[in-house]
């Protein structure tokens, strides 16, 4: 074998092995109940910047992970004592094409700062659920009540 060859051999034995982690952790999340989700952290008017994902709720936070990333830990942790829903809006301009179809976007508030999700109807409305769950006289999870 030349070194061209096996030089593209290990290259497509590296990609192999990429997609295969990149579709067993895809797998995994799904099977512990992740949601798909959509973030970005720079507010930018131009619609850039989106990170799409998965999130997975957990006591106390919501886990977001980035899709096309091998590394099994949570790219954002969004602590649920400090979190609060602001603001929702719908898609526009380039994010109707960035975004799932029938994505909903919601400006957050938490320990880092602002940044906003998209994500489904249902999936907002099982956020909203999770944050107002908590046991009375917590002060965890806020919504506030702001248009939309």
């Amino acid at each position: 074998m030349q070194l061209a060859e096996i030089v593209g051999f290990a290259l497509l034995l590296a990609i192999i092995v990429l997609v295969v982690l990149l579709a067993v952790r895809r797998s995994s999340l799904a099977r512990s109940g992740a949601l798909d989700v959509g973030w970005r952290d720079q507010l930018d008017p131009g619609g850039r910047g989106w990170v799409l994902g998965q999130a997975r709720y957990t006591e106390d936070r919501l886990d977001l992970y980035r899709s096309f990333s091998p590394l099994p830990m949570a790219a954002k942790q969004l602590r649920r004592n400090v979190l609060t829903l602001g603001d929702r809006r719908l898609p526009v301009g380039t994010e109707l094409d960035l975004l799932p179809i029938g994505s909903v976007i919601v400006r957050v508030s938490g320990a880092s700062g602002q940044l906003e999700l998209a994500l489904s109807e249902d999936t907002l409305t099982g956020l909203r659920s999770w944050l107002e769950s908590t046991p009375p006289g917590s002060g965890v999870g806020h919504i506030s009540r702001g248009r939309g």
